[in-house]
C-alpha cells in the first residue's frame, strides 16, 4: 500500500507562510491524484487542493485559491503545499491523501501535520 507522511506544519503569524511536504512510499502511478485536506476541531475534513500525478493539473478550494500552491516531484514521490498569506481560518490539521481517480474515495491518508495561524 501507499504510505504518506506529512511534515512542515507549525505556528505562524497571520500573513506568514509555511511549506508542507508529503512523502509517499512506493511507486505512484500517473493516474493517481494527490491531495491536501484539512480539519479543524469540531469540523469535517475539508478539501484544500489536489494535483494529478501524471498531468500535473491542479485544483483548489475557493478559500485558498491565489494563496496556496500545490506541486509535486514525481522522481522523489513528494507533494508540497506552499501556503502564503495565511489567515487564522487556515488553522487546522493538514492531511495528505491519495485518490486513485478524481472524484473517487481517498484511498490512503497520512497522519496529519498541525498548522496554527495566530492573529
Amino acid at each position: 500500500q501507499v504510505q504518506l507522511v506529512e511534515s512542515g506544519g507549525g505556528l505562524v503569524q497571520a500573513g506568514g507562510s509555511l511549506r508542507l511536504s508529503c512523502a509517499a512510499s512506493g511507486r505512484i502511478f500517473s493516474t493517481y491524484v494527490m491531495g491536501w485536506l484539512r480539519q479543524a476541531p469540531g469540523k469535517e475534513r475539508e478539501f484544500v487542493a489536489r494535483i494529478n500525478w501524471g498531468r500535473g493539473s491542479t485544483y483548489y478550494a475557493d478559500s485558498v485559491k491565489g494563496r496556496f500552491t500545490i506541486s509535486r516531484d514525481n522522481a522523489k514521490n513528494m507533494v508540497y503545499l506552499q501556503m502564503n498569506s495565511l489567515k487564522p481560518e487556515d488553522t487546522a490539521v493538514y492531511y495528505c491523501a491519495v485518490q486513485f481517480v478524481v472524484g473517487g474515495n481517498y484511498n490512503y491518508w497520512g497522519q496529519g501535520t498541525q498548522v496554527t495561524v495566530s492573529s
